[in-house]
């Protein structure tokens, strides 16, 4: 699909399929077909990368200058279309009168950014500022994913760590350790995400410095590489808290399971004297004076109950039980 905007009022625009690409400040490739991609290239005369140079891992294909052109590529946190989250390449191409962006799966922040393009703090009237202030809803978002991640960090927190007068069962136990895993990989896309939109920015400082709105914009780019670096450090925080989570929920996994193992070693225990007694009386020797006692049967079953009652009471007294 492909999407184009124009400026209208100090803000974004939808422009209508059959417009002139040219009359657009910022265009927008959602899994474009050949079509659309020859149609990019054909009018505004850029060479449009697929998704195979996209995800070069390279930094010659990740960041690069070509004939004027800034072709910069991250990676970040998504949905497919049938919405499974994933992390995708994004490539962003900064040219002197536009901006495209290129992607094959839907970060949210393209979705929510057009709307409130004319309110970012560093506007819209421009590629360059609008290129930033897209990177400012792209860091907006990454915080978020951040904070719902530290949220639900807490309420596991409060279910694991905290005594109840019910114990965890297995399944709740097992869910918890999904829940810690799934919060995990969150945090994985969203590093890996600030650390390339990180270094899209320091590149782009660099190459833009030529330009005749550097220096206003410069106030704006270091602002977003503090807000990056501070979501970094915050997001090696909760990365430390679910590690210390992941190992609290196995070690009450272990304990549930070896109190388990305990009342099971227990009453294999208790079962042990009379299952002596009633293995040595059901030996079949020719002598054996009990066998002829008119008491002897009674006096075996209470002799059973009996070993069984006393080893309980030893366990008591010695606090195994």
């Amino acid at each position: 699909m492909l999407f184009a905007y124009r400026l209208a009022e100090r803000r974004l625009e939808r422009m209508p399929p059959e417009a002139d690409l040219r009359e657009a400040i910022w265009i927008d490739l959602y899994r474009p077909q050949p079509a659309q991609m020859a149609k990019v290239t054909a009018e505004l005369g850029i060479e449009v990368p697929t998704l195979e140079d996209m995800e070069e891992i390279e930094i010659s294909n990740r960041l690069y200058r070509e004939d004027g052109h800034d072709v910069m590529t991250v990676v970040m946190p998504g949905h497919t279309p049938d919405g499974q989250q994933v992390s995708g390449p994004v490539t962003f191409i900064v040219l002197p009168n536009r901006l495209v962006t290129v992607r094959h799966h839907a970060p949210r922040p393209f979705e929510t950014f057009p709307s409130r393009a004319g309110r970012s703090s560093a506007g819209c009237e421009t590629p360059g500022r609008l290129f930033l202030g897209l990177v400012e809803e792209i860091v907006a978002r990454l915080a978020d994913h951040i904070e719902g991640t530290g949220r639900e960090l807490d309420r596991l927190a409060a279910r694991v760590y905290a005594g109840t007068s019910e114990a965890l069962t297995q399944e709740e136990l097992g869910e918890a350790l999904r829940s810690t895993g799934r919060q995990g990989e969150v945090l994985a896309r969203v590093r890996l995400g600030l650390l390339t939109v990180e270094r899209m920015l320091s590149v782009w400082g660099l190459w833009s410095e030529d330009r005749p709105e550097a220096k206003a914009l410069k106030p704006h780019l270091k602002s977003l590489l503090r807000d990056i670096q501070a979501l970094e450090v915050h997001a090696d925080f909760l990365s430390g808290r679910v590690g210390l989570a992941t190992d609290t929920t196995l070690g009450m996994v272990n304990l549930s399971q070896n109190q388990t193992v305990r009342i099971v070693s227990v009453v294999a225990v208790l079962f042990l004297p009379p299952t002596l007694i009633g293995t040595v009386y059901g030996m079949n020797f020719q002598r054996m004076p009990e066998l002829g006692w008119v008491w002897g049967y009674p006096m075996a079953l209470v002799a059973m109950v009996l070993s069984a009652v006393l080893s309980w009471a030893y366990f008591k007294w010695r606090g195994w039980l």
